[in-house]
């Protein structure tokens, strides 16, 4: 509901999250203690979301609710301590990682907020108004690369691999697997970084100008988006069934709050035409809006 859900709320209908985010509820904005360093940018909320990614996809049982219990008080934590030292707006716009995940992709959305008010405007628009900071690069490869590793990790070739480099350590076996699926993922982030970097180098052959990396990295945003959908589409309609039943007896109790507990979830309800159908649309759809994107912010530079 919270990783699949949201994201869909705010590419249709801006940045929700703004009012949902439990962390800013509870911290009122108030002068800060120390200026934020403009150098660091987007830096923290990078290093945020990829402890968030290495938990939900390199740890070996990241459904333990302890588990959960004890990354959900550390973050937290962080959280509202860099609210209390450099100001509640300025931490979210830089530090916390789902204000900067849901407010990259809140920029596709046909809604946005200006001065207090909420305006219509084209898609693309809040994105193609979008200015880079320091990690902006680094916190969009951990959005591409974490859902490419994703894909990566469920492949034979990858579960082979882990099989045999781990089987000789079995007392070990879940530490390792966990070590080598953090290494992936960081292998996979950096070649996402990689190729833009070299993208933009090959680019400046031909442009002489110091700022394309800063312009063209929300063209990114798009596609990460569309490897979201085609990754997690059939997940989240098939496992957001059980958001029915858990409404009626969210604490696993035997309520019957609003007569779902005894709803039966439909495993079949997408067949894997419908399924490759969502994947190539979506994946083909974000690929053009980032080259739309991109060609607005080639032509803004001439």
């Amino acid at each position: 509901a919270f990783w699949l859900g949201v994201p869909l709320l705010v590419v249709l209908f801006g940045n929700v999250w703004a009012v949902l985010n439990p962390w800013a509820a509870v911290m009122p904005e108030r002068r800060p203690l120390f200026t934020y360093p403009e150098r660091l940018g987007r830096w923290p909320a990078a290093a945020l979301l990829f402890l968030f990614t290495a938990l939900e996809l390199a740890y070996s049982n990241p459904a333990d609710p302890r588990m959960l219990g004890i990354a959900i008080v550390l973050y937290s934590v962080i959280t509202w301590y860099g609210m209390f030292l450099f100001g509640r707006d300025v931490w979210l716009a830089n530090g916390e990682a789902f204000s900067v995940y849901f407010g990259l992709l809140a920029g596709l959305a046909p809604f946005g907020r200006e001065e207090g008010r909420i305006v219509a405007r084209g898609p693309l628009a809040g994105l193609a108004m979008a200015t880079s900071r320091p990690g902006t690069l680094a916190f969009v490869a951990v959005m591409l690369g974490s859902v490419s590793f994703d894909g990566l990790s469920r492949t034979s070739f990858w579960l082979r691999w882990r099989y045999d480099a781990t089987v000789s350590s079995p007392e070990y076996g879940d530490l390792l697997a966990t070590g080598l699926n953090v290494i992936g993922l960081l292998l996979m982030i950096e070649a996402v970084a990689l190729t833009y970097l070299l993208a933009i180098g090959v680019a400046r052959q031909f442009v002489q100008r110091d700022d394309l990396e800063e312009a063209f990295v929300f063209s990114l945003v798009p596609i990460a988006f569309a490897y979201v959908v085609a990754h997690y589409f059939s997940s989240a309609v098939i496992q957001g069934q059980l958001l029915v039943t858990r409404i009626s007896d969210p604490l696993g109790r035997g309520w019957y709050l609003f007569g779902t507990a005894d709803f039966r979830q439909d495993i079949g309800v997408l067949s894997p035409n419908a399924i490759w159908y969502v994947q190539v649309g979506a994946l083909v759809v974000g690929h053009v809006l980032g080259l739309v994107l991109a060609h607005d912010r080639a032509i803004g530079l001439i």
